[in-house]
């Protein structure tokens, strides 16, 4: 129901392109100060075992390993580097189907297919990128290089998925400085190899090696004083012998892998910097990743291209990102030194920082990398609620809604009910995600609230825009919904991105009231503005009514031409499990059921079955309607057991929102045809609830029911009686059996 953002201006598209490649670029090797792991790479790779874990602390060459691996391999290699950023399930599984994309032709939408709506993530994505894993024609290398900084559940979830998609003869190395969830199990399997610290750790003939490397000789008693003082730490050796090359001496008194240590070596390293050098490291820190001109911005400079080619050249820990030296980022202890340099020498600094970062990256098009800087810093929190408001519509279209509720939590709900129009936003997100508590905590929240100034989202007012929700919400019944759909209409002129959808809330709401040519009228507008601004969500839904009025009255070729073009958008947006999709799927069946093409039928009302969880109260007129027009296609194939299911979810959906005008009439109607015995027995038995539905995707995972009911906030004892209703309806008794056949049905998987 959210309009889409225009098409990206082209600085944005090469910003994220330039980010993107960064990301997926192998590393260049350290110019100096590296052993070669080699024989600790040859070992991996003759173990054939399909998951590689590197796990150490900071320090232990983790990234070198991945990085001499890859230029070591004969196989084709795909590289992602994770950042704080990636936090999010979508945002993983398009980075690691964009990597795979690059080393397998053919799959140049791959990262197309995988995005969609976040609750998707798990049954539907995560299994479609396993799946084109495992269909690879040749064998391959995946490398994921730190894991630790991606510590949702629900990421470490998806990748159990994809992981289990690993054919033979291809690994993926995935590198962490903490305990890595997926290798406990993996581990019992006898399917991982995992390279630990004790093998990282360098012996006497390492730190000789190292030395040598910076010109510093060590005699064989030296270099085994020196590993042993460091604990064979591979970062304090090479600080050390940095120390060594500049002093003059041959070892340094330092040992063990102590941050303290490490903050006493980085200060030594730095001395032979100049102090505009030093700046320059302590105040680009606050950057994830960094370019020239990003620095020029940041530091208001123009020097910053040839002040990185001078610290690339000193050795210090600059590590660059891209072939072309365009983007680098500091070693992650180097960086937490320099922070911690920053706010100790010029804590003044690091606001102002944060501003001119963000403000760089919101004029090239990358506001969402500007709200994580201004999240940094407390005092910008207005300013980044603005920003929030303006982009939360665009995240929650491309499926990352984990980064729009980090981002919301961030904030504060103080700060959201401070400025109203982001309050509406919320109230939207939780609606259309079926949080049906908290979508009517917000709904409560904006009846007293007021702003007088414009949205950000581009609604006319706060008005308009509350008007709207509380029409989606329908809580009054739909003559106030009819009243506020007319308020917004007019309130939002022709050119508003939001007149679309308040033109299909008029719809609706004329449809609650039996007026069904005042509706059929409002769609048809609707669908014109919303396909000529692009905006599927809304276009779905009005194209998806208005295919239902057009069978109503029997014309089904004209309803058959509304539902392609629903149903285009939603593979055109990957939009399969979004709540406004549902109708489509109903109406593509019901379709079906009258060609008698009954394997199609079953196909939709599989689609539709699968993604109405999302439709609850939250949405009381959409949730009703696609179960009304669920349990009428169900009775015509005489499922009654299927028909009566649906209607008591109905009932429970009423419960909540009694006053839905027509649609009270029409299911009170179609219950007693149902509880009539007019047809034979049932055929088959009920169908999984939205609960098992919701709970299905996480038996393809290895979490045991105590970590499922964690992940869904239900009891164990809840998760064991929703799981044996689902093997009973699905007529297995394992998971790996629930999970096959929850697959051949299309309740799993793409």
């Amino acid at each position: 129901m959210f309009e889409e953002a225009p098409a990206s201006l082209a600085s944005e598209v090469e910003l994220d392109r330039l980010l993107l490649d960064a990301k997926l670029s192998v590393p260049e090797p350290p110019a100096r100060g590296s052993v070669s792991r080699a024989p600790l790479i040859a070992e991996a790779r003759a173990a054939q075992r399909r998951v590689v874990g590197v796990t150490a602390p900071a320090g232990y060459g983790k990234s070198t390993l991945l990085a001499e691996w890859a230029r070591l391999e004969d196989r084709p290699v795909a590289w992602v580097s994770l950042d704080r950023f990636d936090d999010d399930p979508a945002a993983l599984l398009t980075l690691l189907a964009s990597a795979f994309a690059r080393i397998s032709p053919g799959r140049e939408r791959l990262a197309d297919d995988v995005r969609g709506h976040g609750g998707s993530a798990l049954g539907r994505a995560a299994p479609l990128l396993a799946s084109a894993l495992r269909a690879s024609p040749v064998p391959f290398v995946l490398m994921i290089d730190d894991l630790h900084l991606v510590r949702s559940p629900a990421c470490h979830d998806v990748l159990s998925i994809v992981l289990g998609g690993v054919p033979r003869d291809s690994q993926v190395i995935v590198s962490s400085r903490a305990e890595q969830p997926h290798l406990a199990r993996l581990r019992a399997a006898g399917q991982t190899f995992e390279i630990t610290t004790s093998e990282l750790t360098l012996d006497a003939a390492g730190a000789a090696a190292i030395f040598a490397d910076a010109d510093v000789p060590l005699s064989p008693d030296d270099a085994a004083m020196i590993a042993e003082r460091t604990e064979g730490w591979p970062v304090g050796l090479y600080l050390a012998a940095v120390i060594a090359h500049d002093t003059g001496a041959q070892s340094v008194a330092v040992s063990g892998d102590d941050r303290y240590v490490a903050d006493y070596l980085y200060r030594e390293s730095m001395a032979k910097l100049t102090e505009p050098q030093q700046r320059f490291l302590r105040r680009t820190a606050t950057l994830d990743t960094f370019s020239a001109q990003l620095c020029d911005a940041v530091l208001d400079r123009a020097d910053s291209q040839e002040m990185l080619r001078e610290l690339e050249a000193a050795n210090v820990f600059l590590v660059p990102l891209d072939r072309h030296r365009e983007w680098y980022r500091y070693h992650a202890l180097f960086r937490e030194f320099l922070l911690g340099e920053l706010r100790r020498v010029e804590p003044d600094e690091v606001p102002p920082l944060h501003l001119a970062a963000a403000s760089w990256f919101e004029d090239h098009g990358s506001p969402a990398m500007a709200i994580e800087h201004l999240l940094d810093d407390a005092t910008e929190r207005p300013r980044a609620t603005h920003l929030v408001s303006t982009v939360t519509l665009d995240t929650y279209q491309a499926g990352q809604l984990t980064t729009v509720q980090r981002w919301f939590a961030a904030l504060g709900n103080p700060a959201i009910e401070a400025y109203p129009p982001l309050a509406v936003l919320a109230g939207w997100l939780a609606a259309l995600t079926g949080q049906v508590n908290e979508a009517d905590r917000w709904a409560s929240v904006l009846e007293h609230a007021s702003y007088d100034g414009v949205p950000d989202d581009g609604t006319a007012s706060f008005e308009s825009a509350r008007a709207m929700l509380r029409a989606m919400m329908c809580p009054a019944g739909p003559e106030q919904a009819l009243s506020d759909a007319q308020f917004a209409l007019a309130a939002e002129p022709s050119w508003s991105p939001w007149r679309d959808q308040a033109l299909a809330l008029l719809g609706q709401a004329h449809l609650l009231l039996g007026s069904d040519e005042l509706a059929a009228a409002a769609f048809a507008e609707c669908s014109a503005t919303a396909a000529a601004r692009g905006n599927n969500d809304v276009l779905i839904v009005s194209e998806s009514e208005l295919a239902k009025l057009a069978m109503d009255a029997g014309r089904w070729a004209d309803g058959d031409g509304h539902v392609q073009t629903a149903l285009a958008a939603i593979e055109r947006r990957h939009m399969h499990d979004y709540a406004t999709a549902v109708l489509t799927f109903v109406e593509a069946a019901r379709l079906e059921v009258h060609r008698g093409d009954l394997p199609a039928a079953h196909r939709q009302l599989t689609r539709a079955m699968r993604a109405r969880p999302t439709c609850t109260s939250a949405v009381p007129h959409i949730s009703v309607r696609v179960r009304l027009e669920l349990a009428r296609v169900f009775w015509a194939l005489a499922d009654r057991a299927t028909s009566a299911h649906l209607l008591r979810e109905i009932d429970d959906i009423l419960l909540h929102r009694p006053s839905l005008g027509t649609l009270v009439d029409e299911v009170a109607r179609l219950r007693e045809t149902v509880t009539s015995g007019e047809q034979p027995g049932p055929i088959g038995g009920p169908p999984l609830t939205p609960a098992e539905l919701r709970l299905l995707p996480y038996l393809q995972t290895h979490l045991s029911i105590r970590e499922i009911g964690e992940r869904l906030f239900i009891s164990r004892n809840t998760v064991s009686s929703e799981v044996g209703s689902i093997y009973r309806k699905l007529g297995v008794s394992a998971r790996s059996e629930a999970v096959e056949r929850a697959m051949a049905l299309g309740l799993l998987g793409a």
